[in-house]
């Protein structure tokens, strides 16, 4: 389980993508103390992520459990299926081979050093973070009551089945920022019951909500939001369909309530 203080860094961190706009331009970050540095010139592949974010592949610095942010300019090389391109032709789901200048800033989320060049294919783009982002924006648009009145979240993702870890990150992380001025904690509901946040005898937690998601947008999902025995709401056996600019929609099989 992992304890997070995140959206009091969201306003210096995050680079927006409006719709799929640029981020603005960014200073490199290689005199910042505490800083990561890789070999100048360092690549590694990463998903484009809804605000802006990068979720690491594999072949990044912390072997595909880090998320980013990232500053360009106009020096800074952009490619979509090997034509010059823009920034603001990059859409959140795009798989992106990023080269920079081999430092990161070691904030949360990470921060890249000034990226040199951004190539992606456009036949490789999956949304699938943005379709957990609506299933989730859902379930708190729809349940606004058990959200009320909280200084703390709940997340856990670790049975979304087709998600790398920091793909469910930069899902955590993006939600949390959007609707919590307070902590984010990733973690089964059991684990938040032995850790104290939830009252498991009462079944109640007094100024936090947790919400989780399970299963996988090529099988069936469910969604569920908590904040006691009485108080809950589930998206039961959720199907999903990617469209063929890698965007999803999904439908509902059933609800419940407690």
């Amino acid at each position: 389980m992992k304890h997070l203080l995140v959206c009091a860094l969201a306003g210096a961190l995050v680079l927006s993508l409006a719709a799929c706009g640029a981020p603005p331009e960014a200073d490199p970050v290689g005199s910042i103390p505490g800083a990561l540095e890789t070999p100048e010139g360092a690549v590694m592949t990463c998903r484009l992520v809804g605000d802006g974010l990068l979720a690491e592949g594999e072949d990044g610095p912390y072997g595909g459990t880090g998320i980013f942010t990232f500053g360009t300019d106009e020096d800074t090389v952009v490619t979509v299926d090997g034509q010059p391109a823009q920034v603001s032709d990059l859409c959140p789901g795009m798989l992106l081979t990023v080269t920079w200048n081999g430092m990161v800033a070691e904030s949360y989320p990470a921060q890249l050093g000034m990226v040199d060049a951004l190539a992606a294919d456009s036949g490789d783009t999956d949304d699938r973070c943005g379709l957990y982002l609506q299933v989730l924006e859902d379930l708190w648009a729809d349940n606004g009551a058990l959200a009320a009145d909280i200084s703390c979240l709940g997340l856990d993702l670790s049975e979304v089945r087709d998600l790398t870890p920091s793909e469910k990150d930069a899902v955590s992380y993006l939600f949390s920022c959007r609707h919590l001025e307070g902590e984010l904690v990733t973690g089964t509901w059991e684990e938040l019951v032995e850790a104290g946040y939830i009252d498991g005898e009462a079944l109640y937690w007094e100024d936090g909500v947790f919400l989780s998601l399970r299963g996988s947008a090529e099988d069936t999902f469910t969604g569920e939001i908590w904040r006691s025995g009485l108080g809950a709401s589930y998206l039961v056996d959720c199907t999903a369909q990617m469209a063929g600019d890698g965007s999803w929609t999904y439908e509902v099989g059933s609800y419940a309530t407690a």
